[in-house]
């Protein structure tokens, strides 16, 4: 779901939301197979790093959008283009 949230949308909420389902979708299974290998807890240590990982990508990317907003007045995807000056 998140892949098809990221290939399809062009507002970037939108895609943010999607990655955001991506990473949560990784961390589960980093709990999962941990959950089922005798590895011991590594696997919810690299979900937290995931988590951590996931909330810094959404607060600079928000902060993106947010630039994107004030400069264009919509936060389409294709237009970010317009950021590089």
């Amino acid at each position: 779901m998140g892949m098809y949230t990221i290939s399809t949308r062009r507002n970037a909420v939108a895609i943010l939301m999607g990655i955001e389902l991506v990473l949560n979708s990784g961390s589960l299974n980093l709990v999962a197979f941990s959950r089922f290998s005798d590895t011991g807890l590594s696997g919810q240590v690299f979900s937290i790093f995931v988590i951590t990982l996931a909330a810094a990508e959404a607060t600079i990317a928000l902060a993106i959008v947010v630039s994107m907003y004030l400069n264009t007045k919509n936060i389409r995807a294709d237009e970010a283009t317009l950021l590089k000056n």
